[in-house]
């Protein structure tokens, strides 16, 4: 595939799927919120639960929510399916064409164990695996222990992530944890919440009394796709800000913005004392994660090896580096056979466009060492030494 062809893929995908997705959160989060604003009707309305007014774009909207009862089924009903099911057909393509096309460049950690072929089909199977695995713990073991099984699953999920760091890149893990989150929420949906929803409107066709135990489960895989929704919109984005995934320990900043996550979407979907405090801990861990993530200060290259002062590395050393191992890709005429455009516009063809982003190639080629992307132009830890000591020394000339 030619790269000008995968880039317009790339696009195209990733636009269709961030539209998807809003549509499928949006209505997640209407309804979320719907549900704890609805108040008891003042007239009397015995088949109506709750109900509650809204104006929006100049009108003014009665929203009822009715109990289904025997013999009565509304004659048309919108199922909120289709959004969730594009938002994971969108998604699934765009992770092929950007971490598995194009010989996996993306995907793999270039000290990896294993070979790229069974690294490729770990990352596949995760996705159907990881779905047997959470649906089997809440279909036998945790449907009547819900904190027990949320407390599992989380550090269910910790453990896959931290086994994936050591065969995947920093984007490649955190975008397959949010593709398993994404995966899971679809199966909820298509797999245990509609067809319970479906089992009641049946049963109420029928004249008879519907059970009501399906419609309790499936609201449980509901508000588990509820909590889900900010992690997985963090890890959407997380490929553009390598001090996240960039980290050493970047499966533990991973399982730290889950609970970030979780936690606001606590306070959003109910007002409690106990959602006010896991509000105040969102955001305090979000605080502690910033000053984690935050790259070390490189010492002055005069002092870096105890008392024996070190040389001065100047630009004429490492103007080399940059030419061999960066401006393949970061130029005005990249010759890389993939980008044929300097990624996000960064070129290092003159000593004053390499100054200018000085502290980013610190960040990404000396401390999370994440650049060269798959380190593919084959950069050595002496290089990046070198690069620290010219940036910690003042930019030297």
């Amino acid at each position: 595939m030619s790269a000008h062809l995968n880039e317009w893929l790339n696009l195209i995908l990733r636009w269709l799927h961030l539209v998807a997705g809003i549509a499928w959160i949006g209505s997640s989060f209407y309804f979320v919120w719907l549900d704890s604003h609805l108040e008891p009707p003042k007239e009397n309305k015995p088949d109506v639960e709750g109900e509650l007014w809204m104006v929006h774009s100049g009108g003014f909207y009665l929203v009822e929510k009715y109990l289904i009862k025997p013999g009565w089924v509304p004659d048309k009903l919108h199922w909120f399916k289709w959004e969730a099911t594009f938002t994971w057909i969108t998604g699934f393509f765009l992770l092929g064409v950007v971490y598995y096309m194009g010989g996996a460049m993306y995907l793999i950690r270039p000290d990896a164990p294993l070979h790229k072929h069974a690294i490729m089909a770990i990352g596949l199977l995760l996705l159907p695996v990881g779905w047997l695995v959470y649906d089997l713990l809440w279909k036998y073991v945790f449907a009547n222990a819900a904190k027990v099984g949320a407390a599992v699953s989380y550090l269910l999920t910790i453990g896959v992530a931290y086994g994936l760091s050591h065969i995947l890149s920093g984007r490649a893990l955190f975008i397959h944890i949010g593709a398993l989150f994404g995966t899971l929420m679809v199966a909820n949906v298509w797999m245990r919440i509609l067809p319970a929803q479906q089992k009641m409107i049946d049963a109420t066709q029928r004249g008879e009394t519907p059970d009501y135990t399906p419609g309790k489960r499936a609201k449980q895989r509901s508000m588990h796709n509820n909590y889900m929704t900010l992690p997985v919109l963090f890890m959407m984005v997380s490929n553009h800000f390598p001090s996240t995934y960039g980290n050493q320990y970047n499966w533990l900043v991973l399982a730290g913005m889950i609970l970030v996550g979780a936690g606001i979407r606590h306070f959003m979907n109910v007002r409690t004392p106990f959602s006010r405090f896991t509000l105040t801990a969102a955001i305090a861990g979000a605080f502690a994660l910033f000053f984690y993530t935050k790259p070390a200060d490189l010492p002055p290259a005069a002092v870096q090896q105890g008392n024996t002062p070190a040389q001065t590395v100047t630009f004429s050393q490492v103007q080399p580096i940059f030419q061999n191992r960066c401006a393949t890709c970061h130029s005005a005429k990249p010759t890389d056979d993939v980008f044929k455009t300097a990624p996000l516009g960064a070129m290092y063809d003159t000593p004053e466009q390499i100054k200018a982003y000085a502290d980013k190639i610190k960040t990404r080629a000396v401390v999370s060492k994440d650049m060269p992307l798959g380190n593919k132009t084959g950069m050595t830890d002496d290089e990046r030494k070198m690069i620290g000591e010219w940036i910690a020394g003042g930019l030297k000339d």
